[in-house]
């Protein structure tokens, strides 16, 4: 069988971070929605996303597909009502289809399919908050996929280690000196990542392959650090997609930051309003702030967006991609794409610096800012115009 993964309505919700992705792609727990959908099915898959997304990944349509709504993680019976899927038939959840099998060059009308009504309770992405929110339920169910019937390798003596079978070190990991308490959920360490002397780790946590814990770090779950990426300092219930460095000291809580984004030395952000308030955040269908449900909520910032030292964020800021920010004060708590500037003012972060600084960026990893790459962020630039101040 074919599996394809498509966008769905919650899209536009999970700006900024779909501005550059297919809703797939996304990372929460130890593994991106499309690595946990592979696995599990034992297969690969393509998607259904935005057309200037569709070179980059592309869809793949066979004979006979399984669509998939990729802001639905998998279930146990979720993933058993995909297996019996079978022809003109579609699974349903509050009226959305979040599931169908259609036929090749199939004229889909859903009204002639035999409709399904999801079983059990979804685990579903549906807003940014989700991905900080639920990383605890992520991390926990990841863990047990990748370590089934899998052995750690060794965790060293000069570590303290509190619940020793809750904790996973793949192969080429290096952990010394730490504190490793997965009382509270699983701690997995990925290949050749690396947790520095005196870092103090609460799970659940995941740190992904190669990646590492600079001196001191202190880790609160439920935290995911993805793959090649620094951390340092204070970090609490957040994920980082990839690619992305937070290497020096500062508090990032409750927040979700992309690929290619480097927070400066003290960088700090509030994740708590004075009042106690609900936080709203920066809705970019509305075009306003939504209501998010949380007294805590921190930062959201777009791949390839950066901070210079000393910055320090509001409580519910979202920053959006391959923006600049530096200098005092607290900047808005929306930053359009492509901004330059700070609480004094923003102006328009010109394309020809910000990927001259993005193709520096990736040669340092080995990685080419292709000529996809930089129609990805032409189009969002576009997209993003209305939000800026020229």
């Amino acid at each position: 069988m074919n599996y394809i993964l498509f966008d769905g309505s919650a899209r536009k919700q999970l700006l900024p971070f779909t501005y550059t992705r297919p809703v797939a792609e996304i990372r929460i727990g130890i593994l991106t929605i499309r690595e946990k959908w592979e696995k599990i099915l034992g297969s690969t898959t393509s998607t259904i996303t935005e057309d200037y997304l569709a070179d980059k990944w592309p869809l793949v349509e066979l004979s006979e597909n399984i669509m998939i709504n990729a802001s639905f993680l998998p279930t146990p019976e979720f993933i058993a009502q995909i297996e019996d899927l079978k022809a003109n038939q579609a699974i349903f959840f509050e009226e959305e289809v979040i599931a169908f099998y259609t036929l090749e060059d199939q004229e889909v009308d859903f009204s002639t399919f035999e409709q399904i009504e999801l079983k059990g309770d979804p685990f579903r992405v549906a807003h940014t908050w989700d991905i900080f929110s639920k990383n605890a339920e992520a991390i926990a169910a990841d863990f047990e996929l990748l370590t089934e019937d899998r052995t750690s390798a060794p965790i060293s003596s000069s570590n303290f280690v509190k619940n020793r079978e809750n904790i996973f070190l793949e192969p080429g990991a290096v952990v010394e000196n730490a504190s490793l308490n997965a009382s509270e959920g699983p701690i997995y360490i990925a290949a050749n990542a690396e947790i520095m002397e005196g870092c103090f780790v609460r799970g659940p946590f995941s740190l992904g392959e190669n990646s590492a814990l600079k001196m001191g770090a202190k880790i609160y779950g439920a935290t995911t650090v993805g793959p090649y990426s620094k951390v340092g300092g204070e970090v609490n219930n957040s994920v980082i997609f990839g690619f992305t460095n937070k290497g020096h000291d500062g508090f990032l809580g409750n927040s979700v930051l992309g690929e290619w984004c480097n927070l400066g030395a003290d960088t700090n952000n509030s994740n708590l309003k004075n009042n106690y308030a609900e936080v709203r955040l920066w809705d970019y269908e509305t075009e306003g702030f939504a209501k998010t449900g949380l007294q805590f909520c921190g930062l959201m910032m777009g791949d390839h967006s950066k901070c210079g030292i000393n910055t320090m964020f509001n409580t519910g800021t979202v920053v959006g991609i391959s923006s600049n920010i530096f200098g005092s004060g607290f900047p808005r708590n929306f930053v359009p794409s492509f901004s330059w500037g700070g609480s004094a003012g923003m102006t328009t972060y010109k394309t020809s610096k910000a990927y001259e600084v993005a193709e520096m960026v990736l040669s340092r990893r080995g990685l080419e800012f292709s000529s996809v790459d930089k129609a990805i962020l032409d189009q969002v630039f576009e997209d993003t115009k209305k939000f800026r101040r020229e």
